[in-house]
């Protein structure tokens, strides 16, 4: 039996440009999510994808988002990973009443009518990287970012909970999206000798301070996921492929999606995915907040009986979906999701394995309100559990 009708939706991602490995992976989630619906005679409705590629440039988001929003005439649209280019295509959700389903893990202190937030808040993944490091590494902190909102508001948070503890932030480095050579800040990185370091570079720029970071390191002798481990909100399984083998392994990752999740709901979730983009490499946190985007936004249109926005806002706090990170389901207050923190260890092979994870999926926070830094920082934190 046929689908009954078609809902357009748009697909406003980065598929080339300087952070186009993750773009990539998050298109595809949504693309494989897009095949589920279409295939699930539960669903009297089919999607279909309107792609477009800003190829990383903050202009093109602004005036893709406006043409899919206008000429398009779409309501709906899942992408951006940048809070940069979310910010630029805000105004026009909120002048045209679309609706973005944003599935990228983000600093916070934002809440929009406009925006379902399907990635991490910085209560389900900052916080807990920072409290797992104060605990384990100690209290030097050293932040090293891109040059843009996502690393200024992270480093704050962590400048916070570091502080908090009694620690210091040692230095705090910003590099322009894309920037590729590291060679002077990490000589200074290693004579400042932190206990950590706090990274928020993201794509092509990550990759190459990865690389180079642990060639000098190695030329000086040095143990650096023992010494002077790199820590992330944003490192997935994608460019753990990007870094090499040679520098991939030994890195902290805070984050509420691993491939390696033992579920059977992970382990369909993966198989479906690498049988559907074979060669197009593993799964990632990103590529499952876009699917789970999609998923949602399908509910939601279901319970609603509608794709129109104000309909599917309203129907959103009644779904709940059973994810390949575990149960999710939408705040009514602030529209983030409820997602399960977990902190994971690089490896050679090129995935993590998890060794703290929440008990139960953790209700977002996005501006911290709930949050006592002072407290919190100098305990265990109550919603993480050993795992190995």
């Amino acid at each position: 039996m046929g689908k009954q009708s078609v809902h357009r939706i748009g697909l406003l991602f980065s598929t080339s440009g300087p952070y186009g490995t993750i773009g990539r992976a998050m298109q595809n989630g949504s693309l494989l999510a897009i095949d589920e619906i279409n295939a699930d005679p539960s669903f009297s409705f089919a999607l279909e994808p309107v792609a477009v590629n800003p190829d990383g440039r903050n202009s093109n988001y602004a005036e893709m988002a406006a043409r899919l929003l206008t000429v398009e005439r779409l309501v709906h649209i899942v992408g951006c990973y940048t809070s940069s280019s979310r910010k630029e295509v805000l105004p026009h959700f909120e002048k045209y009443d679309g609706l973005l389903w944003y599935p990228s893990h983000y600093e916070g202190f934002e809440s929009s009518d406009h925006i379902i937030y399907t990635g991490a808040a910085p209560n389900q993944h900052i916080i807990p990287l920072a409290e797992y490091l104060l605990r384990r590494c100690g209290s030097r902190a050293l932040c090293v970012g891109s040059n843009y909102i996502w690393a200024w508001e992270n480093n704050k948070i962590m400048r916070e909970v570091v502080q908090g503890a009694g620690g210091v932030v040692v230095s705090e480095r910003y590099f322009p999206v894309g920037e590729t050579d590291f060679t002077a800040a990490i000589e200074q990185i290693i004579d400042a000798s932190p206990s950590f370091i706090f990274n928020t570079l993201i794509g092509v720029s990550a990759y190459s301070f990865f690389r180079a970071f642990r060639r000098a390191a190695l030329d000086r002798g040095i143990d650096q996921p023992q010494t002077m481990p790199i820590a992330s909100c944003s490192l997935a399984e994608p460019e753990l492929v990007e870094i090499g083998p040679r520098a991939c392994a030994g890195h902290v990752s805070s984050s509420v999606y691993f491939e390696s999740i033992d579920s059977p709901a992970n382990k369909a979730f993966v198989t479906a995915f690498r049988r559907r983009f074979a060669g197009e490499g593993p799964t990632s946190a990103d590529a499952e907040a876009s699917y789970l985007a999609v998923h949602l936004l399908a509910r939601a249109i279901r319970r609603a009986q509608s794709a129109d926005p104000v309909a599917v806002r309203a129907a959103l706090p009644q779904v709940a979906i059973k994810a390949p990170q575990g149960e999710v389901h939408v705040d009514r207050d602030n529209r983030h999701c409820y997602l399960t923190p977990r902190i994971g260890v690089s490896n050679v092979a090129g995935g993590f394995d998890i060794i703290y994870e929440a008990a139960r999926p953790v209700k977002p926070d996005p501006y911290l309100v709930w949050h006592d830094f002072k407290a919190a920082s100098a305990q265990r934190h109550p919603g993480l559990r050993v795992v190995k």
